[in-house]
């Protein structure tokens, strides 16, 4: 990794955490700066534009949420949140600001680790598929340009709404994206009480573009949350 690649910035106001993630991190060639508050990492991230940054929601002053809103106002940069807070409002609450991925307090490293390759492969470098919008696995293949869909070279056939919500869930390839989101994007509403429509389509959509709709591979469900299409 280059030195612009691996600058990962730290939103933590818990020492001894920071001084646990630079331990570990470091070791795996990344390079760390570190913030105690909101206020000092917007900073941080205007003047070194890292590559990922990973946030506590809990923080002084300037609370978490607040922090994802500010940066995605002008950046793209993948941001995981790890967080005490483990309710699912609060998981939803950081998402829809703009939040990549969360993680609760305890977490395991290695978890840790498997989310930030994630969001570093999906970030703003995107590989020529990306680019193209194209999505390929083993047995599934979606070409976004041609509209094309194939499950183990068979052709699939999707409505309109099947397939605006398959291109949103494509731009978002690796991320967690939440039912309000998925709803504003394919039916541009916020209404509470349309929110099922996004399990009704998401199941539909899987009975069409996974081998076992029972046991989906590609389109995952993040309990009380949302889904995420995997990379």
């Amino acid at each position: 990794m280059s030195a612009t690649e691996s600058l990962v910035l730290v939103i933590e106001d818990e020492k001894p955490i920071r001084c646990f993630l630079r331990a570990y991190l470091e070791r795996r060639d990344f390079q760390l700066i570190e913030a105690e508050d909101g206020e000092e990492g917007l900073a941080l991230a205007a003047e070194h534009r890292p590559a990922l940054v990973l946030l506590d929601l809990g923080l002084p002053g300037l609370d978490g949420v607040e922090v994802i809103r500010r940066l995605r106002g002008w950046s793209a940069t993948p941001i995981i949140v790890i967080s005490a807070r483990g309710k699912e409002q609060d998981k939803v609450d950081a998402l829809d600001a703009g939040a990549d991925d969360y993680l609760t307090k305890p977490f395991g490293v290695a978890e840790l680790a498997a989310r930030m390759r994630v969001c570093l492969r999906h970030s703003a470098t995107r590989s020529k598929d990306d680019q193209q919008g194209v999505y390929r696995s083993e047995e599934l293949f979606v070409d976004l340009a041609k509209r094309q869909v194939r499950l183990n070279d068979r052709e699939v056939r999707l409505t309109k709404i099947e397939f605006k919500l398959l291109s949103y869930l494509m731009q978002n390839v690796g991320k967690v994206v939440t039912h309000r989101q998925i709803l504003k994007a394919v039916w541009d509403s916020d209404r509470a009480d349309q929110l099922h429509y996004s399990r009704i389509y998401v199941r539909q959509l899987r009975s069409k573009i996974e081998p076992d709709a029972a046991a989906p591979r590609h389109l995952l469900t993040e309990t009380g949350v949302g889904y995420r299409l995997v990379g």
